[in-house]
């Protein structure tokens, strides 16, 4: 740097997982750790919502978080993709580019390859004045994500490459970043190559850097201080104590080394991502992007914070600066619900179609679609929904008759006896988030992606409800009782605005927003049980919360507030990716 030696020492960040509000607070707790960069990966699905619609306004300003990181002292390493992986829905793909067939993700397909030039055109405008040669803080640029753990076509990469730099991109550093046994096939010979590893791994993962790469730069891309949290599973928790003792011998070793994640934040919304190797082991992520990060969920520092910093310190051989306080955090009464709305009186009008259509399809990205059609006379026997994603209630005339899980592999209900002809059947899927990691972002169409069978016969002639739940004002509201998929209000008194969590322990599975906030999923299996609520999305007096709960009842729906977040059982294992 300036034509002087520079360790880079950095923490990765997303913008979308922190309240704009919040940015200059987190920066600022980044640097007084002792890092002098953040990492952050530019959210393609974020910005261009819509083919040729973009968005870089409010929460997505991702300009606006750049300038931001560069008055807190602090340079960025960007990472545009246009895969990310990051635990976010379809990696960070608009599920748009799956309505088309014949495109392939990560490919030299060309509709694909058009698709993401006009993407890094796009984005070039933003984030081009913000390069180090333009006064900016943007140091690096990195070419993909760990593509040595999808592929091996090096044509593929070199066309990413070449598509940055066409777009203005590569007026500087560019590299690649791989896992170390995937260094080979990830990386191309004109870019420096770093290494990402979890904690424990330090050792191993940099001789292989170092084999693979014994003229290169000395770099760690991500160094996994921390693990993410999966529905129905356990909560993670690593030794922060190892973790500093490893990123001080890294440092002290001349490396340069990028923590993911410094601050995890919150996958706000629907865009919270899965894990699957085939596609059927398939395993959604929680709202929660804790990650068990040096700064929690809510902005505090935990006991990591302080070691990590002091590593940093020892390492570099500086004071380190006082440990930032923590966010002060309260509870707020909340009213008992006292109005709701059915879904059944609140339906839009209907698509039609002979056989069932994807949400792609419908040009729908997130949310519900509630697929309806006629069963035939004398129904019986076992339902059948082939390639179902990702969850589904299954209903006779309304009734409930059974769930279908695609965490658990179910594709089957048995239907009741005593059906009349005619019945209607209904079926309501849920997008639980799209896979974010191997070949299966390649298939990963939501709702019913395949045949809808009664034994041996296909179910045919559909109706399809788009309910991308973006906006809630059309509600019909009563303070009648309600049962089944429902709609909840209630209120939040606040008497002077702080952080807090909403205790979702009294409710099901669906979605919760505060005012216009999405603030993301719920569901009663953990291991999340809170949502975090940040004091700037609270104002003086009643603040309106409205919930969608697939399992609904008015008399047993309940939400209070925590200050501290709650989680089901615990592990200190990091599975491997």
């Amino acid at each position: 740097m300036d034509g002087k030696p520079y360790q880079v020492i950095s923490g990765e960040m997303h913008y979308p997982r922190i309240p704009r509000e919040y940015w200059r607070d987190r920066l600022r707790k980044a640097k007084a750790m002792g890092l002098n960069t953040i990492t952050t990966y530019a959210f393609w699905n974020l910005h261009e919502p819509h083919p040729g619609v973009y968005d870089f306004s409010g929460q997505n300003d991702l300009a606006a978080f750049l300038r931001a990181a560069q008055a807190e002292g602090l340079n960025v390493i960007l990472r545009p993709g246009p895969y990310v992986c990051a635990e976010w829905e379809l990696g960070g793909y608009p599920s748009w580019l799956l309505k088309d067939r014949s495109l392939i993700l990560r490919s030299t397909n060309p509709a694909y390859h058009a698709a993401v030039r006009r993407w890094f055109k796009r984005l070039a405008t933003e984030v081009k004045p913000l390069l180090l040669k333009n006064g900016g803080p943007i140091i690096a640029i990195q070419v993909e994500n760990e593509y040595g753990a999808f592929g091996d076509d090096l044509n593929y990469l070199r066309q990413v490459k070449d598509d940055m730099v066409s777009a203005g991109l590569g007026d500087g550093l560019m590299f690649t970043s791989n896992q170390a046994s995937d260094l080979a096939k990830g990386s191309l010979p004109d870019l420096p190559a770093a290494v990402n590893f979890g904690s424990g791994n330090a050792a191993a993962s940099t001789a292989m850097l170092e084999k693979y790469r014994p003229n290169g730069p000395r770099m760690v891309g991500e160094y996994w201080a921390g693990w993410f949290d999966k529905w129905g599973e356990e909560h993670h928790e690593t030794d922060g104590r190892k973790e500093a003792q490893e990123f001080q011998w890294m440092l002290e070793h001349g490396y340069s080394v990028s923590m993911y994640m410094f601050h995890g934040g919150s996958s706000f919304g629907w865009m919270n991502g899965a894990d699957s190797h085939t596609g059927k082991d398939y395993h959604p992520d929680t709202t929660s992007y804790d990650y068990d990060a040096p700064l929690d969920e809510s902005g505090s520092p935990r006991y990591k914070y302080a070691l990590l910093q002091q590593a940093i310190a020892t390492a570099t051989h500086t004071k380190p600066m006082p440990v930032p306080k923590g966010s002060g955090r309260r509870v707020f009464p909340i009213a008992a619900v006292k109005e709701s709305a059915s879904l059944w009186d609140n339906l839009p009008q209907p698509v039609h179609s002979e056989t069932p259509l994807t949400f792609e399809d419908l040009d729908q990205n997130f949310g519900y679609v509630l697929y309806r059609s006629t069963l035939p006379a004398h129904a019986k026997g076992t339902l059948t929904i082939s390639g179902l994603h990702d969850y589904a209630v299954v209903y006779v005339d309304r009734k409930q008759v059974g769930t279908l899980d695609r965490r658990l592999d179910q594709s089957t209900v048995t239907l009741p006896s005593g059906i009349r002809d005619g019945a209607a059947l209904y079926i309501l899927v849920e997008n639980t988030g799209r896979v974010n990691y191997s070949h299966a972002i390649l298939t990963e169409r939501t709702g019913i992606t395949g045949k809808v069978l009664l034994g041996d016969t296909e179910v045919k002639k559909w109706e399809m409800f788009s309910l991308p739940m973006q906006d809630l004002s059309h509600l019909q509201f009563r303070s009648s009782a309600c049962i089944g998929p429902c709609f909840f209000r209630t209120a939040m008194t606040v008497d002077r605005p702080a952080d807090t969590f909403l205790d979702t322990r009294g409710l099901h599975k669906g979605q919760l927003w505060l005012g216009t906030h999405n603030q993301g999923r719920f569901w009663s299996i953990g291991p999340q049980f809170t949502l975090y609520t940040p004091a700037p999305w609270l104002h003086t007096g009643a603040n309106r919360i409205t919930w969608f709960d697939l399992e609904g009842d008015s008399q047993h729906e309940s939400l209070t507030t925590v200050q501290d977040p709650v989680y089901g059982s615990v592990t200190h294992s990091r599975e491997s990716q």
